[in-house]
């Protein structure tokens, strides 16, 4: 059958797929909390090398430096992290052999440093025109300026392309389907953000596709991620975290959610989520999540602005035992120590934020506030 009209197929069926409430091959939950039950409590950071302004320049050839990420992975170690959020990119399978290789040696580094990270094969959030090659340098006073989504728009847009999607799911999944050294695999991260406020519609730059398109795309697209995974063999678990603001009663109400949470809850091994909100919010949020009966990890959080706070957030996990990973590690190339809102008012002409948004460490290697690294060694027993 030819393989364009093999997909239209494909998304003929999905509603009905998106729609199981226990999708194909998703882990137990008894299977599930057996997993975590040998898990410490996981603490760390969604991870980019400082010199890197996205996923492409963290793991393309000719900018992947192991030194800079084995330095960076030590200062995370001598707090007590022992995991990282990182992201791939599908255009990196175009080399398939040298980014298994560097995905291996970047691996081996994490190892090193007692860290197993949780590794992102998709992301809706920011450019949706990404292109291999030399990055373009970051544009002074916006928050991600250079970051990419995987898919782009032109690949969600063609459903030839599709194959090339799946192609990179499995082989990367396959590749590393049995290492222990991961921690698990988040499939998409804020599967339907349509970047209103940077490359959306919203935005005078207007790149986006237009947000229901997108979003109708994906919700059709996720489920079969998700399968493509378990095909290749993933021993860890999969998940797609949940990241739109609701009340803990919605949560727990199955007619609240949306057609993209339902997929992401009814085919996710483990519960994830962000939470850039209070340390009440965090507190109301967590037995909703966890009345699910599976893991709960927060894949997102720490926005200083925005009152999301280590000293205030991990006490309350750890009691929980609910995974912490923040934004941010080392202020670098992806300026996310600037707010969100710098789209809007950008940080230009000497203006820095008054507040640091992201990042645990500034970028000569001294904490933007010792007393939050404080609160990590306290939380991890560093």
């Amino acid at each position: 059958m030819n393989r364009f009209f093999f997909f239209v197929l494909l998304f003929i069926s999905t509603l009905t797929l998106a729609q199981q409430q226990d999708a194909p091959g998703r882990w137990s939950a008894t299977k599930a909390n057996a997993w975590y039950a040998k898990e410490p409590f996981l603490v760390g950071a969604n991870y980019a090398p400082a010199n890197a302004i996205n996923e492409l320049e963290m793991f393309q050839a000719a900018t992947f430096d192991p030194a800079i990420i084995d330095k960076e992975l030590a200062m995370a170690e001598s707090i007590g992290m022992n995991t990282m959020r990182v992201f791939l990119h599908d255009l990196l399978w175009q080399d398939p052999a040298g980014f298994t290789r560097r995905m291996d040696q970047f691996l081996t580094i994490c190892a090193k440093h007692k860290i197993r990270p949780m590794l992102v094969l998709f992301d809706s959030c920011w450019d949706p025109m990404p292109r291999l090659g030399t990055q373009h340098e970051p544009v002074p006073g916006y928050h991600n300026s250079g970051w990419l989504q995987s898919p782009g728009a032109e690949a969600l847009s063609d459903v030839s392309q599709y194959p090339r999607l799946e192609t990179y799911v499995k082989g990367v999944v396959n590749a590393f389907k049995n290492d222990n050294r991961i921690l698990c695999w988040d499939v998409w991260n804020e599967p339907d953000n349509a970047n209103d406020n940077s490359y959306g519609q919203n935005h005078t730059i207007k790149t986006e596709l237009p947000k229901a398109r997108k979003i109708a795309i994906i919700t059709n697209l996720l489920p079969y991620v998700f399968q493509w995974a378990r095909a290749a063999g993933a021993s860890q678990p999969l998940t797609s975290g949940v990241w739109i603001y609701r009340t803990p009663e919605d949560w727990k109400n199955p007619a609240k959610w949306s057609a993209m949470e339902t997929v992401q809850f009814n085919n996710s091994d483990i519960i994830t989520f962000h939470q850039y909100s209070t340390a009440d919010a965090l507190t109301s949020v967590i037995p909703a999540l966890k009345s699910f009966g599976r893991p709960v990890i927060c894949t997102e959080y720490m926005a200083r602005g925005v009152d999301s706070k280590f000293q205030t957030h991990l006490p309350i996990a750890k009691a929980a035992k609910v995974g912490m990973i923040n934004w941010g590690f080392v202020a670098g190339k992806t300026q996310t120590f600037l707010p969100w809102d710098s789209w809007q008012k950008p940080y230009v002409n000497g203006r820095e934020p008054a507040i640091w948004f992201h990042e645990v460490f500034k970028q000569d290697g001294t904490p933007v506030d010792p007393a939050e690294v404080a609160a990590i060694k306290q939380a991890t027993g560093k």
